[in-house]
């Protein structure tokens, strides 16, 4: 009996063997995971619709293997594609995903990258929430020693400080970042740090040093096939040609970054360039192609802030749901694999009629088992949706508490203008009268001057009387 049992085990993996062998079609291992997650990322700046394809490819193949790093990298990479595809909700779905995988194996430096990416998605939106996310990721970054990481931090973090107008910072920031790519040989992200360097110096005004930064960054960017650089540089040179009235170069270098805009398919990019366009007919005075122009921009302005505030409730609503789904994927590839088992025993229990008392109970005990969790799954998705309906209603009321602050601070501040209009217009028109007076020589000299400093001061106290009801929190109106 015993050696029939050993016998019945090796059937029973020959069989599974078999079904794996046609199921699985040519052999794959991890190598071909990481070969097309870095094939992927590196196409991040030129198709990232083709990064997104490349890691997919890289995660099926990492699920079959269950080779939990190569799962969280490529929804890492998939997150980076939606990034630059613009699609926010589904970038922070993969980066969740990510996460979630590379905790199980307690991968700290891989966390440090997705906090990175995941400050990048709130890098134009949110500064302090991004700040937040570039922080975490460098004090992994630092404890690891990753250099790499870090230099991409201190250039994530010079944008947000850019953006905060906090210029000075950002270029302190761009220029540490640098230095680490020009020890670690990143021709990429120098050429990133270059051009960033020389939008600050475009809105410092310092033309002749911007463009030049910019000129080189445009060249080492089509060098390296990077697309996306490249409609953005163009972007900031026709600013840069626009406001030193240099109309013609601004007219081509705006058609070269709309092809590559194209290229690329950023419909934010593309969107700044029908602005921008706008701008040189303005300033060339062809007032009617200026109007269509504006008139593109609003339409389009308008369609695509409804899609942003969809886009933002649901990257909230998406961060919620994202456990309720994993269960239910637990759930599927519990009866899939439950089926699976089914299947092979009966296969099985049709050759071996000797074994088939010890088969029936063990099946039936398997069965009972996966029922038992299977109940226990349902009834923990079930309180999942609970949740996430009483949270649904907690942020329906969150809405409409800031749409009656807001409604508020718009009451204060309208109130404010009318008492600024009001309170200051009387000594400004006194101050008027007496200049008239001194020129036609009708008034003393000392006793204008005296006058007008008097007025000058009852300015004063009243602009400083309205700037102390403007930040006191405590007074609701003038």
């Amino acid at each position: 009996m015993k050696k029939l049992l050993i016998f019945t085990f090796f059937v029973l993996l020959t069989f599974s063997a078999l079904a794996k062998g046609g199921q699985d079609g040519a052999p794959q291992d991890t190598s071909d995971v990481i070969k097309l997650n870095k094939q992927g990322f590196d196409m991040r700046l030129t198709d990232p619709e083709q990064t997104v394809a490349a890691a997919g490819k890289a995660l099926v193949i990492a699920q079959k293997l269950g080779y939990i790093a190569g799962i969280g990298e490529s929804y890492r990479v998939m997150g980076v594609g939606n990034y630059y595809l613009e699609k926010s909700v589904k970038a922070i779905d993969d980066f969740l995903n990510a996460i979630k995988y590379f905790k199980q194996i307690n991968d700290l430096r891989d966390q440090g990258k997705v906090y990175n990416n995941i400050g990048n998605l709130y890098r134009y939106t949110d500064y302090d929430m991004a700040l937040d996310f570039f922080e975490k990721s460098l004090a992994i970054a630092t404890k690891v020693s990753d250099d790499h990481l870090k230099a991409n931090l201190y250039l994530n973090m010079g944008v947000v400080y850019y953006h905060k107008n906090s210029f000075n910072q950002a270029l302190n920031f761009y220029n540490k970042s640098n230095a680490l790519f020009t020890v670690l040989n990143d021709s990429v992200n120098m050429l990133q740090c270059m051009q960033n360097k020389g939008v600050v110096y475009f809105n410092l005004h310092q033309f002749g040093l911007a463009e030049s930064l910019l000129n080189e960054a445009n060249k080492r960017a089509k060098q390296l096939d990077l697309n996306e650089p490249v409609a953005s540089i163009d972007l900031t040179l026709a600013d840069l040609y626009i406001a030193q009235n240099k109309f013609d170069d601004a007219d081509k270098i705006i058609n070269e970054g709309v092809i590559f805009s194209g290229i690329v398919k950023s419909e934010k990019i593309q969107s700044d360039f029908k602005y921008t366009r706008y701008q040189l007919e303005l300033k060339r005075k062809n007032y009617g192609r200026a109007v269509a122009y504006l008139y593109d921009i609003y339409k389009q302005d308008s369609t695509t802030y409804m899609q942003s505030s969809s886009a933002q409730t649901n990257l909230i609503q998406e961060q919620f749901t994202q456990q309720a789904r994993q269960r239910e994927n637990e759930i599927l590839l519990q009866r899939q694999e439950y089926d699976r088992v089914k299947f092979w025993g009966v296969a099985i229990v049709a050759g071996l009629l000797l074994v088939l008392v010890g088969l029936l109970i063990n099946n039936v005990k398997r069965k009972a088992k996966t029922n038992i969790q299977l109940t226990n799954l349902n009834a923990e998705v079930s309180r999942q949706k609970d949740n996430l309906d009483r949270i649904n209603h907690h942020l329906e009321e969150i809405i409409d508490e800031r749409t009656q602050d807001l409604q508020i601070k718009n009451k204060k501040l309208s109130e404010y203008s009318s008492y600024l209009s009001h309170q200051i217009r009387g000594p400004i028109a006194t101050l008027k009268g007496l200049m008239n007076l001194e020129k036609e020589g009708l008034v003393d000299q000392p006793e204008c001057i005296r006058m007008m400093n008097k007025c000058v001061g009852e300015i004063d106290d009243k602009i400083i009387e309205m700037s102390d009801m403007l930040h006191d929190p405590r007074r609701a109106g003038f």
